[in-house]
């Protein structure tokens, strides 16, 4: 996908590390400026937690739009060299002269997959789908999702029955390849941005919140997940207990957040990304009703406006107080939520058919070098020149944040580049 070494002959390129938003948008940026670019991503897939929203906010119009476009640029541009299912595993040198070694885990397809699908047919074994939080189940053998870039099947290996090859003789075209090994790489390249994004807080560390005791409690990124036409429910909001559909649904804002015992930071977008799934709400279940729990709502600059058109069309009770407590009736399996009204300066109880928690984000620090410092919520701050962080992993961020950020970041990236020609 590239003509340039991206081991030996690439010494002024651009290693891009994280592969979502930010990290494909850092790279286009960098590569159709003229910079070689070295995007490394861990998943199978390009796109991160962007390719499995349903909606963005605030014109709600649908993310694989903009992704497919963004895919056509990296297929198009020969200044983009992409690695998944890779890791990065050291970096070190100097700004201009740095060496970077990558591990890459073998897919076990290779190039000749046409998408047939008739190796997953056979496929015997079923696990719970990463790409769907767990809601639904795929096969061992797979291609992550319907817009996945590479558009290849995959293997997860670990998960295989032992001594099964039944994909291997169901692939007419040979695509498979059980006995691929791990490679490394050392590249050389001028300069380094991480975008390694974020993940969802784990909601089952909030005990008096219900998550992973309840079934009808379920975090914002499932409610994501579930409203997706290629979701886990065919784009249909259901309680998980039953499937019925939801007559009465509460938002906890702040789920974790804002607390000295899980994350002691706002993590800024959950406000908005609450009352975009209020929209799905109303949109399948006209009659719902739909509160929202919180301690204050933000929703800054442009998406004020959206805010409070978003409040008015919908009908979404708005209720100043932090939930305390979630306990489900064990006959019909409804939620009781307690929560302060701070307004009316009075404890509350409701029954509620779901419950949807406003989880953080925490920032995915990992494959950070050792030189890169950290801020007091362990997000990452850039060490630079030549080492520089991008995204979410650097602040909370709606996605047209982390966008304009990952494009400045490119910006420094390609001014260190230019720095290491004029030096040499």
């Amino acid at each position: 996908m590239a003509n340039f070494d991206a081991e030996n002959g690439a010494g002024g390129a651009i290693l891009v590390v994280g592969g979502g938003i930010a990290g494909v948008s850092c790279a286009i940026e960098a590569a159709e400026a003229g910079c070689p670019v070295i995007l490394v991503e861990k998943s199978a897939y390009l796109g991160g937690h962007v390719a499995g929203f349903h909606r963005y906010f605030p014109k709600l119009c649908p993310p694989p739009c903009g992704l497919e476009i963004d895919f056509k640029r990296v297929q198009n541009n020969p200044r983009v060299a992409v690695y998944t299912l890779a890791e990065l595993e050291s970096i070190s040198g100097t700004p201009g002269h740095y060496e970077a070694t990558i591990r890459i885990a073998p897919r076990h397809v290779t190039g000749a997959c046409t998408l047939c699908g008739a190796c997953a047919q056979v496929c015997p074994v079923e696990i719970p789908d990463p790409f769907n939080c767990g809601m639904s189940r795929t096969k061992a053998i797979r291609l992550a999702h319907r817009m996945a870039f590479p558009a290849q099947y995959f293997i997860e290996r670990g998960a295989c029955a032992s001594g099964c090859d039944l994909c291997m003789h169901a692939c007419r075209y040979k695509a498979i390849d059980l006995e691929q090994k791990e490679t490394k790489k050392v590249l050389h390249v001028a300069s380094a941005v991480f975008a390694t994004g974020w993940a969802p807080y784990d909601a089952a560390k909030i005990d008096n919140l219900g998550f992973g005791k309840y079934p009808n409690v379920i975090t914002n990124v499932m409610l994501e997940r579930m409203v997706s036409v290629d979701g886990p429910t065919g784009g249909k909001i259901l309680r998980p207990s039953d499937g019925a559909a939801p007559r009465s649904i509460a938002f906890v804002q702040c789920a974790g957040s804002r607390d000295q015992n899980h994350l002691p930071y706002c993590s800024g977008v959950c406000c908005t990304a609450s009352l975009k799934q209020a929209t799905y709400l109303r949109d399948r279940y006209p009659e719902a009703k739909i509160s929202l729990f919180y301690i204050d709502l933000r929703t800054p600059g442009r998406l004020e406006d959206f805010a409070a058109r978003t409040i008015a069309a919908n009908g979404v009770e708005l209720i100043k107080g932090k939930v305390g407590k979630v306990v489900e009736q064990a006959d019909s399996r409804d939620l009781e939520v307690t929560a302060e009204d701070v307004l009316d300066g009075k404890k509350m109880t409701r029954l509620y058919d779901l419950v949807v928690l406003a989880v953080g984000m925490v920032p995915q620090t990992g494959s950070l070098p050792a030189g890169m410092s950290l801020d007091d919520f362990g997000f990452a701050a850039s060490s630079g020149p030549g080492l520089y962080a991008a995204g979410c992993v650097k602040r909370p961020a709606e996605v047209a944040v982390s966008i304009r950020d990952a494009t400045g970041m490119a910006l420094k990236a390609m001014q260190n580049v230019a720095s290491r020609a004029n030096h040499g």
